[in-house]
């Protein structure tokens, strides 16, 4: 029993290693030291804009290749798993946030629809991590993100009470949700494809398979930059929201994990379900947060998924998750 504690600690030491070494993550560290010497590097809106609008056209296009390629039979169980998982994850961060916290139902609420979707950026990393690992998963996983992307932050937005003449409010925030770049870009990209299909993907493989992970080491140098201005806020966070942040995504990870292995993927598939669980948004939740729950505080919200929850997953939630992945399919 001593030999397997040691073992797996090793293990799971290694991967954290390879991990925190991966040219993704490391560039991610870079952008973080760029914000602490205050150095002048900064990203051009316009090319932040066009590195995201290409990141979520590319998974949405090959995601929707591999679908229209699949014929497993527990493919739409697994997407029916995750929209369920999605819109189930704020039921209880909201009660925890809101009874153990004692935070406002407003903030409460708005912190939930931020864990009860994904972030992007996290599932790519995770992606990356399978690549450098040799490990197999399904090809349609990028679907996933695009299944998980909004149930969470709708069911979040329901758990507050409505005042009364707020039906205009939650109509622009339905609009907002499903108007929103990263949900458009992922779904059309899905669409378009299933349509084109595997061969028809082949002539824009050049210019979105190709170059895609040098350019997520460039969007995660600019996140680097853009978390690292929230490390000032954790001293205003409290204790609460800071262990929320660490605590709620290995919870909703190994949750994750263990619906994946129920749904028959692979140790891989399940390893990424369990990663968007435990991954919390910052492109989608906050925009339609700041439409629909305007009483919310952004220090709150944007601290603790951009500022703690992210990095913590970049750089110690993916390799735990995978080697608690692991642990359940007996590798």
């Amino acid at each position: 029993m001593d030999w397997l504690i040691s073992h797996a600690a090793m293990s799971t030491a290694e991967l954290l290693r390879l991990n925190l070494f991966s040219p993704v993550i490391l560039c991610f560290f870079l952008g973080v030291a760029a914000t602490l010497v205050r150095s002048d590097l900064k990203f051009p809106d316009a090319l932040y804009q066009g590195l995201s609008i290409y990141l979520l056209l590319a998974i949405g296009l090959k995601g929707g290749a591999a679908l229209s390629a699949s014929a497993e039979a527990g493919l739409w169980l697994v997407l029916a798993a995750g929209l369920v998982l999605g819109a189930a994850i704020p039921l209880w961060c909201y009660p925890v946030l809101r009874w153990l916290g004692r935070f406002k139902p407003e903030d409460a609420a708005a912190v939930a629809a931020h864990y009860g979707s994904v972030s992007v950026v996290t599932f790519l990393a995770a992606i990356a991590f399978l690549r450098a690992m040799n490990e197999p998963f399904e090809g349609y996983l990028p679907a996933l993100v695009a299944v998980m992307e909004v149930p969470g932050i709708a069911v979040a937005l329901l758990l507050v009470p409505r005042p009364a003449g707020s039906g205009r409010v939650w109509g622009e925030t339905l609009h907002t949700v499903l108007a929103g770049k990263s949900v458009f870009l992922l779904l059309g990209g899905l669409f378009v494809g299933m349509l084109a299909g595997e061969r028809g993907m082949e002539k824009v493989d050049a210019f979105f398979v190709a170059p895609f992970a040098g350019v997520l080491c460039l969007f995660l140098l600019e996140m680097g930059m853009v978390a690292s201005r929230r490390f000032g806020d954790l001293r205003r966070a409290g204790l609460f929201l800071i262990v929320f942040a660490l605590l709620m995504p290995l919870l909703n990870g190994a949750v994750g994990i263990g619906l994946g292995w129920l749904c028959d993927l692979s140790r891989g598939g399940a390893f990424v379900l369990g990663v968007l669980a435990a991954s919390a948004s910052y492109i989608a939740a906050p925009a339609t947060v700041r439409l629909a729950l305007p009483a919310a505080s952004p220090a709150i919200y944007l601290t603790a998924s951009l500022g703690i929850t992210f990095p913590f997953n970049l750089t110690v939630g993916i390799p735990l998750y995978f080697a608690l992945s692991g642990w359940l399919y007996g590798v």
